[in-house]
């Protein structure tokens, strides 16, 4: 079982199954959440248990996709889609090693001009 909480521990989380490797996610929106890229891991919906949902907020970043932060620290949490089952865990909430490795990244196109990209994982546009 892995487990991972907010900066404040206001929201905490556990999660009761398997862990997707982490895909890393460098669009617009995901830079201006976090302020850098989305490193992602996800899980199936059911398999996710959180505490302290009275400090997740979600912000609907589209019309099909929705962002959950803790509203007291400002955490960036989850993402989820509204037709997938599936919810993605940003990797960095997660506590203690996790074992899990960079799959792929994505929106490479989008990414800021400060960084490079070195490891060996696909990238697509």
């Amino acid at each position: 079982m892995a487990k991972g909480s907010c900066l404040c521990g206001g929201v905490n989380y556990e999660v009761n199954g398997p862990l997707r490797p982490i895909t890393v996610c460098h669009c617009t929106q995901c830079r201006k959440q976090t302020g850098h890229f989305y490193a992602a891991t996800a899980t199936d919906a059911d398999n996710l248990v959180i505490h302290g949902e009275e400090n997740l907020t979600w912000f609907h970043a589209s019309k099909d996709a929705e962002r959950g932060f803790c509203k007291t620290c400002g955490s960036a949490l989850f993402w989820r889609h509204s037709a997938e089952k599936h919810i993605s865990i940003l990797a960095g909430s997660l506590d203690g090693e996790t074992g899990l490795k960079i799959e792929k990244h994505i929106f490479v196109a989008d990414k800021g001009d400060y960084y490079e990209i070195e490891d060996d994982a696909p990238q697509t546009p």
